[in-house]
């Protein structure tokens, strides 16, 4: 298990250097100049010129990797050109909000996925099974931020039940939980969805296994079978896609943000992206790719934990 984790951990720095590279490589090729989008087309050159030292746009690339290369290491993410207020104040206020709603989404998706998924696969080929996958797909098809709007209108238009949008911010704990229920179903009914269908079919595929067989012959029922014994070998697949569901949870709430007017981070690199703001950018999305490797390292470990022919 130690050399797992080493080669893991050597593995997600390597990640994470390569990360960095591409990060702002890729941001830099962005056509445009932000000094000439933060100054307008009317700016004079040596007002432009003295803006483009001070933000560190006259350095080579590689100068200027390194500098903010450093900055990371040290905590500092850089000024935003846009809000003029430190990078990494802003991300850890956004995550406030996004790291919450995305685990609350998560939480709700594993409650609906796996009764789903382990009944279906205990009743394989009838009607049973038939109507819950058949409700799954729909879940899939089902465009999210359809759904959001459909729940804004049944229990905060209608019903008063829960607020339409906004987020009152952590001084007001309930309320902010309370802010955060109807986002947070809207996101987790396709991820449930897919989860459920993904368990079922590993279910499936575990059950046909001969260790399954001879637990039915000492007299365990289908059901009692797929608790005690499929379940757990089942779960290497299922937690892979955990992982990327989470992933992109905190990444990809663009439009659930949008609708329920969420502060999130999501919402703040689309933000960022739409001002130029390059320093924003490359920092949000640096602490996404990050959260994407870390959470695939914590998937391996658990893959491990789950199944020991994997410590190797």
């Amino acid at each position: 298990m130690r050399r797992l984790i080493i080669t893991r951990a050597l593995s997600l720095g390597l990640s994470l250097a390569v990360a960095t590279l591409v990060i702002f490589a890729v941001v830099d090729m962005v056509p445009g100049d932000p000094a000439s989008y933060m100054l307008g087309t009317g700016a004079q050159p040596d007002t432009l010129a003295a803006l483009r030292q001070q933000m560190g746009l006259d350095l080579p690339w590689p100068v200027r990797y390194l500098r903010r290369l450093g900055g990371i290491l040290t905590g500092d993410m850089g000024t935003s050109l846009a809000y003029k207020t430190p990078v990494a104040g802003m991300i850890m206020e956004r995550l406030q909000v996004s790291l919450p709603l995305a685990l609350m989404a998560l939480m709700l998706a594993v409650a609906l996925a796996f009764p789903i998924g382990m009944a279906a696969a205990a009743r394989r080929g009838t009607a049973a099974d038939t109507a819950l996958m058949g409700a799954a797909q729909i879940g899939i098809a089902l465009p999210n931020f359809w759904f959001a709007m459909l729940l804004v209108m049944v229990f905060a238009v209608n019903l008063r039940w829960l607020p339409a949008g906004g987020f009152p911010g952590w001084g007001h704990p309930l309320a902010a939980l309370k802010s955060l229920i109807l986002p947070a179903v809207a996101l987790a009914l396709p991820q449930a969805a897919v989860l459920a269908r993904t368990l079922r079919s590993a279910l499936i595929e575990t059950l046909g296994q001969d260790y399954i067989r001879s637990a039915r012959a000492k007299g365990l029922s289908r059901a009692q079978a797929l608790r005690r014994h499929a379940l757990r070998n089942a779960l290497i697949p299922v937690l892979t896609i955990l992982g990327m569901q989470f992933s992109f949870l905190l990444a990809g709430a663009i439009i659930i943000e949008n609708v329920f007017y969420l502060p999130g981070l999501g919402r703040l690199i689309f933000q960022a992206i739409g001002q130029r703001d390059l320093v924003l950018v490359q920092g949000a999305v640096l602490v996404l790719v990050a959260a994407t490797i870390l959470i695939a390292f914590a998937v391996d470990l658990a893959y491990a934990l789950i199944d020991p022919r994997l410590r190797g």
